[in-house]
């Protein structure tokens, strides 16, 4: 009876801890004491890059604006992972490579997108199935052979 209860005691908190979430925190995120020491006009991009390391990501259209984005994830057993979390640092810099504007952003700031489903069409023949697999039956001869084209 003992044996019992210990085995259902212990399958229990197996069980149990396979439901726990995992979580997964990516990317380069600075603390908020760094990010005070950044005062727009004091600050160049060679400061801000001594202080925060490289940029997450630099603005596609021009190099004046860099990205620090982290986030944060968690799923449980075979689910989808859930994204809980997800801040953006975006400083700006003026043409003299001074800071111009540090924004924070998170994950209430992003925008859902809906990718176009629009298809190209491709020149060329459709082929079902039968004519892929049967497709190359006879096209290639071994022109090596004498008599043989």
């Amino acid at each position: 009876m003992r044996k019992t209860s210990l085995f259902v005691a212990l399958s229990v908190l197996v069980l149990a801890s396979a439901c726990e979430p995992i979580v997964d925190v990516r990317g380069n995120l600075p603390n908020d004491e760094q990010l005070a020491l950044i005062k727009p006009g004091d600050v160049n991009r060679d400061d801000v890059q001594a202080m925060l390391g490289t940029p997450s990501s630099v603005a596609v259209f021009d190099d004046e604006t860099w990205y620090y984005i982290s986030g944060k994830t968690e799923q449980t057993a075979f689910f989808k992972p859930k994204v809980t979390d997800r801040r953006v640092v975006a400083i700006s810099f003026d043409t003299s490579g001074k800071v111009k504007n540090v924004r924070q952003l998170g994950l209430n700031d992003g925008k859902a997108i809906k990718p176009v489903e629009r298809v190209t069409p491709t020149a060329g023949n459709e082929m079902t199935f039968l004519e892929q697999i049967f497709g190359n039956v006879g096209r290639f001869s071994d022109k090596t052979k004498p008599g043989k084209m």
